[in-house]
């Protein structure tokens, strides 16, 4: 039922994005707020038993605020449409390090796990270890635990040749154009609509848990 009140608030937030809608909706909001940090916790405690590093991840700081930084931006509609976590352990949702993420939304729930957007160090670095480590990110993606949900990187932003210091003929030199080492899996109505929401979301970020070891080697060693 959370699930489905929190999708339905979003749903009339994206029609409605204005602060007059928000005002008056405020304690439908605080609401659903709430419900997905109730779903955040026990989605925490789920992940922290199969990777130690989640143990001590607080909720607060893995939230994301639904107040939009409208600056710089040509779309002033000031509230986000979805609501996201990331849990990641040094800093959240703010963390370099690879993590777990969760986004609902109307137009398309989904997990994500991996490092989203790296700095420049970071992004060089985890090519690097892609390409000096290949055979053992191989091993992990072309498991049978970890190609059940997830088939392929997000590819946006992808360089469109190999970046100079690699070898063009690298079998695998797609991996190095990536700008992301992220994936992907879209929540269907069956998983959205169970009554045990959380360990199912958590069964499959579980399977994501090595890729997240791989990277943060890397991680830990720039950062």
């Amino acid at each position: 039922m959370y699930i489905q009140n929190i999708l339905q608030f979003l749903k009339e937030l994206k029609e409605n994005n204005n602060r007059e809608w928000f005002a008056a909706n405020k304690d439908w909001y605080d609401l659903v707020r709430t419900e997905f940090e109730e779903i955040s916790k026990a989605l925490i405690l789920e992940i922290s038993k199969f990777d130690d590093d989640i143990k001590n991840v607080e909720v607060k700081d893995c939230v994301f605020r639904i107040y939009r930084d409208i600056r710089f931006s040509p779309d002033k509609t000031p509230y986000k449409t979805h609501f996201g976590l990331f849990v990641a352990s040094a800093g959240g949702r703010k963390s370099q390090r690879g993590g777990y993420y969760i986004q609902l939304d109307p137009e398309g729930s989904f997990l994500g796990a991996g490092v989203w957007c790296p700095p420049p160090a970071l992004l060089k670095a985890l090519r690097q270890s892609v390409y000096d480590n290949i055979d053992e990110l191989n091993e992990i993606r072309k498991s049978a635990d970890f190609k059940r949900y997830f088939n392929s990187f997000y590819d946006e932003d992808k360089l469109k040749t190999v970046p100079a210091g690699f070898p063009k003929d690298f079998p695998d030199a797609e991996l190095l154009k990536l700008k992301h080492y992220m994936v992907e899996y879209k929540l269907n109505e069956n998983i959205l609509n169970s009554t045990d929401f959380v360990q199912k979301t958590a069964e499959i970020l579980k399977c994501a848990h090595p890729l997240n070891k791989f990277l943060n080697y890397t991680v830990d060693e720039v950062i």
